[in-house]
């Protein structure tokens, strides 16, 4: 009978312990999360909204320590840094990752969207599920798409209404193939800079110009060392939010589950913020700056002159990508 009791006794610690086992528990960490703007920009107030749900969903064991403005180096370092380990997670400008898989060229194709509602219908459909499938391989896992905007040019010598105008200026641009091509197709000298340094080379007249939203353009205060402002709307930014593959390895079940409904969350609030934010920061620079809108001809001719770099783009890149990209943007031009 004590034989029986005994296994028994010893059958239910071993379910009680297996069970145990089973059940992962969140734990007491620090996530660090780097990225080039400042706190109060969209970028940054996505990236606290992100930590904070991150905090109230783990009970406050898991935090998440900001590093904005760049202050952990450029794109491409904190990139490296998420690869190594070193640092956790990061938002960037989706397009910046050609560098790791090519195929994230097509999101930076000069005058591509004419709206987020097109460059998110993208990002959110089939094309960026299989962007973020094939950044797996580069130790780097998407956890939403975030928004920065049209990009547009600012600089220090003159109006820039047509392409002509764009003749000659030394413009600051990032370190990605397709904005090299892009301003060296409409006649300026593109010269690629990590954006921690950009101010300084606006300042010291390095660079004549730069191209960004109009949200970093206030955030970072280059209204203070440029005078033109241009809306060009050359390329609009989607930007990934992704986690280093090291960082995800050492996390459990439990605590990937607050990060990735965390990060479900932060997506839909910083979209919103970001929206809201474009046409305010827009009137905000009018008053310390020089401002001109691109006519619709004009425009026409901007994306007339860009095609062939579209054209080169498009060689490195898998075909069957593109052509799904201009069919979802081609549903949403025809709702």
């Amino acid at each position: 009978m004590r034989t029986i009791k005994t296994l028994l006794a010893s059958a239910c610690a071993a379910s009680l312990l297996f069970a145990g086992a089973a059940v992962a528990e969140v734990r007491d960490q620090t996530l660090r999360f780097a990225f080039q703007n400042v706190k109060e920009h969209p970028q940054g107030q996505g990236a606290q909204k992100f930590a904070d749900l991150v905090k109230e969903k783990s009970g406050g064991k898991i935090k998440v320590r900001l590093f904005p403005g760049g202050t952990l180096g450029g794109d491409l370092q904190t990139v490296s840094a998420l690869q190594g380990g070193t640092l956790d997670l990061t938002v960037l400008n989706a397009g910046i990752l050609s560098a790791q898989v090519k195929d994230y060229a097509i999101l930076d194709f000069p005058f591509l969207f004419n709206n987020a509602k097109e460059a998110q219908a993208v990002i959110d459909g089939p094309v960026g599920q299989e962007l973020s499938k094939r950044l797996e391989s580069k130790g780097l896992r998407t956890l939403g798409y975030w928004d920065l905007g049209f990009r547009n040019l600012t600089n220090s010598k003159r109006p820039v209404t047509k392409w002509e105008d764009m003749q000659g200026l030394k413009i600051r641009v990032i370190q990605s193939p397709s904005y090299l091509e892009t301003f060296s197709a409409l006649g300026a000298n593109p010269v690629p800079m990590p954006f921690p340094e950009v101010y300084t080379g606006l300042e010291q007249r390095t660079v004549d110009g730069q191209e960004n939203p109009n949200t970093v353009i206030l955030g970072t205060k280059f209204y203070e060392v440029q005078k033109y402002l241009s809306v060009t709307r050359h390329i609009y930014n989607p930007q990934s939010f992704i986690i280093g593959e090291r960082s995800w390895n050492k996390l459990n079940e439990d605590e990937r589950k607050v990060i990735t409904e965390a990060a479900a969350e932060a997506q839909v609030y910083q979209r919103s913020v970001s929206a809201e934010a474009q046409d305010k920061a827009y009137e905000t620079l009018k008053g310390s700056m020089t401002t001109n809108e691109i006519s619709p001809a004009e425009m026409d001719r901007f994306r007339e002159k860009t095609k062939p770099v579209i054209e080169k783009l498009s060689v490195d890149v898998d075909p069957a990508l593109v052509k799904t990209m201009y069919e979802e943007v081609a549903k949403v031009r025809g709702q």
